[in-house]
């Protein structure tokens, strides 16, 4: 029983003095502190430089003058100009349709006649008139016979004056039966057709002004401030347009990438109570190109086209893209000792890749570019340009894309 109870004492004693003999002979190992990971980032320096902002803006291209022919005779049409039809073109001054004229035409010749009796009516009863005032002062004749021949005498012009007036309106009537183009312009819609008859007040056609178009353009409180308008609700006089801000019209027609170009001229008349915008408007002269020196491509009204207006410029603005800029409107500055410094910047427009900068970065400063998670204010950073394909220590442009060393195998 108790050489059961001194062999696993022997075997417990002959394992801690093993343990111990190996601990003593063990071999000394140097300790050395792991070397923290030092983020890489891409840089860019600075300059501060003169910049233009500009506007972006959607909008749809309106015709100036939309009218709605109307027809201020009765009568029938026998005759429609081809330039009548949908999308058909015309000048200012151009029979578009005719009505039947031959009522108008007896009129015109009845009127005449009546003025013609008129006139010879007025002619003896001026005779008449004339006649017993002579006799009055001979005291050959009463008093009441030469007033009742000059009231004879203002009758007689009297009715001259409103024979001439029947003449003037059946004239007037007459002219009517041609409906004639009150400017250069295109059809929208045709009302009326030959063998129609139409009465005072039917509608001819729609047709709308093609010397110029306009765009309407919405733009927020803050963007309107980016524009060069002196008073952005005054009304605009014909010679400030030529001063307006230059705006670019982009849109694809016809399967072709086109360009337009044109000046703003005016504002709305009030801001918008529902979206808070104002709309400013756009003008391009000779949309057809109906002129030499036109556009090559037509700008035709209904179509959805992209504005880029050209805003005031800023003189010393620095632009940076969107990566360098984080929340709070900070920017990352590189110091002398390659640590990162929070920046407070002063953001005077969001573009979709770039911001640009009213103040806040110096000349020369180092801004980082790329994404840095986690910064600290005084971080360590192994700063790389972007103009370098690789950073001393080899690593690859293609590694600084993915921003810092713990970020690289995400």
């Amino acid at each position: 029983m108790r050489r059961r109870l001194l062999i696993p004492a022997a075997i417990l004693t002959a394992g801690i003095l093993g343990f111990a003999l190996l601990m003593a002979t063990r071999a000394e190992v140097d300790r050395v502190e792991p070397a923290p990971d030092v983020p890489i980032v891409r840089t860019m320096v600075v300059e501060p430089g003169p910049h233009r902002l500009e506007v972006e803006a959607h909008g749809t291209v309106e015709p100036p003058v939309e009218s709605e022919l109307r027809a201020q005779v009765d009568g029938e049409v026998v005759w429609v100009s081809p330039s009548l039809s949908p999308g058909g073109f015309f000048e200012a001054g151009v029979v578009l349709a005719r009505l039947d004229d031959t009522d108008y035409g007896h009129e015109v010749e009845a009127a005449r006649a009546a003025r013609d009796r008129a006139k010879s009516a007025v002619s003896v009863a001026r005779r008449e008139h004339e006649r017993q005032q002579r006799l009055m002062n001979e005291s050959a004749a009463s008093v009441a016979r030469a007033d009742e021949a000059r009231d004879a005498f203002r009758a007689a012009e009297a009715a001259l004056r409103e024979a001439s007036v029947r003449v003037s309106r059946a004239e007037h009537d007459l002219a009517r039966t041609e409906i004639v183009a009150p400017y250069a312009g295109r059809t929208r819609e045709k009302g009326v057709d030959v063998g129609q008859y139409v009465r005072r007040g039917d509608e001819i056609a729609q047709i709308y002004a093609i010397a110029y178009a306009e765009v309407p353009l919405p733009l927020s409180d803050r963007e309107l401030a980016f524009l060069d308008l002196a008073h952005p609700f005054r009304g605009a006089v014909e010679g400030d347009l030529e001063d307006g801000p230059r705006v670019t019209l982009r849109a694809e027609f016809a399967g072709v990438p086109s360009e337009w170009t044109g000046r703003i001229v005016r504002t709305s008349a009030e801001i918008d109570a529902r979206s808070r915008t104002v709309t400013v408007v756009a003008r391009v002269d000779d949309p057809y190109g109906r002129s030499p020196g036109g556009p090559a491509m037509p700008l035709p009204v209904g179509l959805f086209v992209e504005a880029r207006i050209e805003g005031r410029e800023i003189p010393d603005t620095i632009v940076l893209p969107t990566t360098a800029l984080h929340e709070g409107d900070v920017v990352y500055v590189v110091d002398e000792e390659d640590r990162i410094r929070f920046q407070p910047v002063d953001v005077l427009r969001h573009l979709r890749e770039e911001v640009v900068l009213g103040g806040g970065v110096v000349a020369h400063a180092r801004v980082v570019t790329s994404p840095l998670r986690g910064a600290v204010d005084g971080m360590r950073v192994r700063p790389v340009e972007p103009a370098e394909h690789s950073n001393e220590d080899g690593v690859p442009a293609d590694t600084l894309e993915k921003g810092t060393l713990a970020e690289r195998g995400e």
